[in-house]
């Protein structure tokens, strides 16, 4: 699973999260639990206040690709959207990336092809 995005340890648990602008943490699971609303199916909320989190991190996915380092941001089926975290254009354009804004490159690429997938918290 490509994971990018805040987790919080609330209860004993971790759950994926999202501080508010109001200053309170959105808790959010795939499963329906006390206290949890359904906001789609598959997707439960609960907002809890920030004194009750026992802690907060960020969490993305990188990875290793053509000997470059990217974060992955997106996946189907077999398949990786990589951004590339190398910093060079001329790497970026060498690689044939698609450019998607100033500084920012992007390409499919295949998970057979992609090395040293891993978790990465900030």
């Amino acid at each position: 699973m490509i994971r990018d995005g805040y987790l919080v340890r609330w209860r004993g648990r971790e759950y994926e999260a999202g501080p508010g602008a109001d200053g309170e943490i959105r808790l959010y699971t795939t499963e329906p639990a006390d206290g949890f609303e359904e906001i789609r199916p598959g997707r439960h909320r609960r907002v809890v206040p920030p004194d009750e989190v026992e802690g907060i991190r960020y969490v993305r996915t990188v990875c290793t690709w053509r000997g470059e380092p990217f974060i992955v941001v997106g996946e189907h089926d077999n398949w990786l959207r990589v951004e590339y975290a190398g910093g060079r254009a001329q790497v970026a354009e060498r690689l044939q990336l698609d450019r998607i804004d100033h500084g920012v490159w992007q390409a499919w690429a295949s998970r057979a092809e992609v090395e040293d997938l891993r978790e990465e918290y900030l």
